[in-house]
């Protein structure tokens, strides 16, 4: 497992990793092959702290807007300014880190389907 993630990785595995929150049949497997070579922990953190909390809403919503996928440039902006305001705001990092528990607890079935396809 690599022990440092490039950025240009970090960006392919949130890229990867906002599949899980489509709504539409998510490729779990495909999500696992391309995130397994990483270290697990790193992954699920990227998945529920970069990840989940601009992606989430779309699960949340009644006609969800992205079905098919997120547009990377998009997002991976949308997980930059996401992390800045935390980073520069201790209310919002507090609200944030409320917001990530719960779609821990409410997602927790999205780490463990993607650990399900990890070969080892």
């Amino acid at each position: 497992m690599s022990a440092q993630i490039t950025p240009e990785q970090r960006a392919d595995i949130r890229y990867v990793l906002s599949d899980a929150f489509i709504d539409n049949e998510v490729d779990y497997p495909y999500i696992a092959r391309e995130t397994e070579a990483y270290d697990r922990a790193e992954v699920e953190r990227i998945l529920y702290y970069e990840v989940a909390p601009v992606c989430y809403v779309n699960l949340m919503s009644v006609i969800p807007e992205i079905w098919q996928g997120f547009q990377r440039e998009w997002l991976l902006e949308a997980i930059e300014n996401s992390l800045e305001r935390r980073r520069n705001s201790r209310v919002q990092a507090f609200r944030d880190d409320l917001f990530i528990r719960w779609i821990r607890f409410r997602g927790a079935y999205i780490w463990k389907e993607i650990c399900q396809h990890y070969r080892h």
